[in-house]
């Protein structure tokens, strides 16, 4: 078995949006931090230099959202309420495990450009490679748009799923579909700029509103697509992580191949 990472990292080195902190303490800085927090909380203290080396652990504090890096969207990112079951929609942790470790499926649509992406479009891929998505398969869209992360581009120039797109995947059973784009829709600016033409609601974020009468969940900001060996014959892992009332969680998203 041969795993294939499929995760773009959270670095704070690169531009976004929503600009991560990572502020990092030494094991020396926590040797001290350590001494100090037993010292308040415990009342048990410990000289630092008593420590191998001086040193303890070394500790990370991260400010970022749960957007940030490779996540899967929950359905309560979508909206506050839900056109189907009780009304309510699932946080991240409360989303079952099983949707997220199935049998995958990579569709090349790198030749789209900066826009949507529709119904025919995805067709014309599933003819090329013969075969359909079946119930519960993870989709994955290659666009390229990985090319232009770590800089503005990659929030801008990228091609996203128009309405019916997405319909023709949940009506063929997936449940969770996945882009190397930083949405599963088109771009903010394109969007708002065939609203500003047509004045027609439904080409406002339709793969993000969809989820609020249909639910699925999305995995945005995937990485090296352009790796897996085959359109599908592999399973994908992107268990997300469980943080409890939230609208998304970070995933590090691998494609399992036999080979």
């Amino acid at each position: 078995m041969r795993l294939i990472d499929l995760s773009s990292a959270v670095d704070a080195t690169l531009w976004e949006p929503d600009p991560v902190e990572h502020h990092v303490l030494t094991p020396r800085e926590g040797a001290l931090h350590m001494s100090e927090e037993m010292r308040a909380h415990f009342g048990t203290g410990l000289d630092p230099d008593e420590l191998p080396g001086g040193e303890f652990l070394s500790l990370d504090r991260i400010t970022l959202t749960s957007h940030t890096g490779t996540h899967v969207d929950a359905p309560s990112h979508y909206g506050s309420t839900a056109g189907y079951g009780d009304g309510v929609p699932r946080h991240i942790d409360q989303m079952p495990l099983d949707w997220f470790l199935r049998p995958g499926m990579v569709l090349d649509l790198t030749d789209a450009p900066t826009g949507v992406i529709g119904a025919d479009r995805l067709e014309k891929e599933f003819a090329r490679i013969g075969r359909t998505p079946r119930p519960m398969d993870i989709v994955l869209l290659h666009t390229g748009a990985q090319r232009h992360r770590g800089t503005e581009r990659y929030f801008t120039d990228f091609a996203g799923l128009d309405g019916p797109a997405v319909h023709l995947l949940l009506d063929l059973g997936v449940r969770v579909i996945g882009t190397d784009a930083f949405s599963l829709d088109a771009p903010f600016g394109d969007i708002i700029a065939r609203y500003r033409a047509t004045g027609d609601r439904d080409v406002l974020w339709p793969a993000h509103m969809i989820g609020r009468d249909r639910e699925y969940c999305q995995i945005e900001r995937l990485a090296n697509l352009e790796a897996l060996p085959a359109p599908y014959g592999f399973q994908v892992s992107c268990l997300p992580v469980k943080i409890a009332g939230a609208g998304a969680g970070w995933t590090r998203a691998v494609a399992l191949v036999e080979d």
